[in-house]
């Protein structure tokens, strides 16, 4: 019996071994870390738009924004800024949660900031048509408070918290033309104590309308002495990264432009965080705008020559840094696994993976988790009445492009309800324009369409195209992503052999944000229950 107990307890740790390795994912089509002491960028190829990252100890925490996606402010935790895996998100749900319920394209959380102060982790993000938030906790996996406003208004975006010696907090932050009816200005201004309201209208810092256009996207930093706002200009896709220095908190401002394109191929390289590893180090985060992949990120190497930052390397000696492609990485307290954001995602637990993001506040009736048949129940959900296509529906479960080049694949079986027609569950490409691989309910069976959906935010109706009669409930379905966004969509009836759609879709990005890959189930009717899909899984490959 004892022999047999010892037995059981070795099983037992062994099991707890190989589920915490589980959770080390691996992505099977884009590492950075190359395993020999370098790495290559972007460390993520996906759209993590507008970094902002905090070191804790010997951990880097980074943030980004998320717009309209719900769970929003994805929260990426490395050792070494090369291997970085999603952890959580500090909202659960977007306030204010009525407007939320509906899809609210290129809205909602725009460049957050992450700082730690006084034990406890601070993010601040902006709501361009409703101000300025704060959420706090204690502990990086939450839970996180109930955001705070610490300045209503429109227009008001990218806030950056700073901590004096002398026990003033401040904020930086900028302006959304399209909101405010200006931008290209920075401002300074006072919060109380708890960081949690301002108290002045603040002064305007530095205006960049005449050599820094579209400045935006503030970061506050102190070192010695000296106030540092690091900031982006020149726009998104196109721009490059600024550095203000001055000994008063309110200016004047020296400027300095720390790094660009220069002769590499990362254009607008800019917006982002530095940070130092336990050892002294400096480095950069970035993003690097990729048009229908969003906005990567990227990891530069710094160092400051008289008090002022040079971000990447300065290969022409003109004090102005350009991005490295590979580099070593570096130093770490302790040497990193290599591990990845999740992608494939079995549906074996009681919660999704923390890749997937719904369209607005999620319902309790869109999905659920069964753990005892390790599959997702999306039920189809009516079709909002003002909707001219799926750009307007908010229960659509989507995750990022993982890289440029990638194939997605689900098997799915559906389960009509028998009082309805036209109810549709599948697989899409979704952007300014989308395309989906479905199957469609009608009377006298289950039919599989595509469709494609041009200039679907600007209210175009989708072109649906009937493909096949289904001799049964289940089906595979993928889609094949190659360089410049082209989307192949293929179907299988036993997961082997995958007939594939004779029309290329390119991806097109969305809302200030890449395109996504998702599932959906939708139906056009009202009665009193609904059909359902049953995802066994959705894996992502080469």
């Amino acid at each position: 019996m004892k022999k047999t107990l010892v037995t059981l307890l070795a099983a037992l740790s062994l099991t707890a071994v190989e589920t915490q390795a589980q959770k080390e994912y691996v992505s099977k089509v884009w590492v950075a870390d190359l395993g020999n002491g370098t790495y290559k960028n972007p460390v993520l190829d996906a759209d993590y738009s507008d970094p902002d990252a905090v070191r804790v100890g010997d951990k880097f925490y980074m943030i980004a924004s998320s717009f309209d996606a719900v769970p929003g402010l994805p929260i990426l935790e490395s050792t070494d800024l090369v291997n970085w895996k999603l952890i959580g998100h500090a909202l659960k749900r977007q306030p204010p949660f009525e407007h939320f319920s509906k899809t609210q394209h290129g809205n909602g959380v725009w460049a957050p900031a992450i700082r730690y102060h006084n034990n406890e982790f601070y993010i601040y993000y902006p709501d361009p048509d409703f101000g300025i938030y704060l959420t706090k906790a204690k502990n990086i996996l939450g839970p996180w408070t109930d955001p705070v406003l610490v300045e209503g208004g429109k227009g008001l975006i990218d806030p950056c918290p700073l901590w004096d010696e002398d026990g003033k907090v401040y904020l930086t932050h900028g302006y959304a033309g399209s909101r405010a009816g200006i931008k290209s200005v920075l401002v300074v201004k006072r919060m109380n104590a708890a960081g949690d309201k301002t108290v002045e209208e603040g002064k305007i810092v530095f205006d960049g309308h005449d050599q820094d256009p579209t400045l935006e996207g503030p970061k506050f930093y102190k070192r010695n002495g000296y106030y540092y706002i690091f900031a982006p200009a020149g726009g998104v896709s196109t721009g490059w990264q600024l550095v203000l220095r001055s000994k008063n908190v309110y200016g004047p401002y020296e400027r300095k432009v720390v790094m660009d394109q220069g002769k590499s191929p990362i254009n607008g390289p800019h917006q982002g965080a530095w940070v130092n590893t336990p050892n002294g180090e400096d480095w950069f985060l970035h993003f690097q705008d990729k048009d229908a992949y969003g906005r990567v990120v990227h990891l530069q190497p710094m160092k400051w020559v008289d008090n002022w930052p040079i971000i990447g390397l300065d290969k022409d000696g003109d004090g102005i840094g350009e991005p490295v492609l590979t580099y070593k990485k570096p130093t770490a307290t302790k040497a990193s696994a290599i591990f990845t954001p999740s992608e494939s995602d079995e549906f074996n637990g009681t919660s999704l993976g923390l890749q997937w993001q719904w369209q607005a506040n999620p319902v309790a009736t869109w999905s659920f988790l069964n753990p005892s048949k390790g599959s997702l129940r999306l039920y189809t959900a009516k079709i909002p009445d003002s909707a001219k296509n799926l750009w307007d529906v908010p229960n659509i479960l989507m995750q990022k492009f993982p890289t440029e080049e990638f194939t997605a694949t689900t098997k799915v079986s559906f389960t009509p309800n028998p009082k309805l027609e036209n109810e549709k569950v599948g697989l899409t490409i979704y952007g300014l324009s989308y395309a989906y691989l479905a199957v469609k309910s009608k009377k006298d069976g289950l039919y599989l369409v595509h469709s494609v959906c041009k200039s679907a935010d600007k209210g175009k109706v989708e072109n649906e195209k009937q493909l096949i009669k289904l001799d049964g409930k289940e089906v595979y379905l993928r889609v094949k992503v190659s360089k410049g966004a082209k989307c192949e969509f293929s179907y299988s009836k036993d997961g082997n052999t995958f007939t594939t759609i004779d029309n290329v879709f390119e991806a097109t990005p969305g809302k200030w944000i890449g395109a996504k890959v998702g599932l959906f189930a939708v139906r056009d009717q009202q009665t009193n229950d609904s059909g359902y899909a049953d995802f066994d899984w959705f894996r992502v490959e080469k």
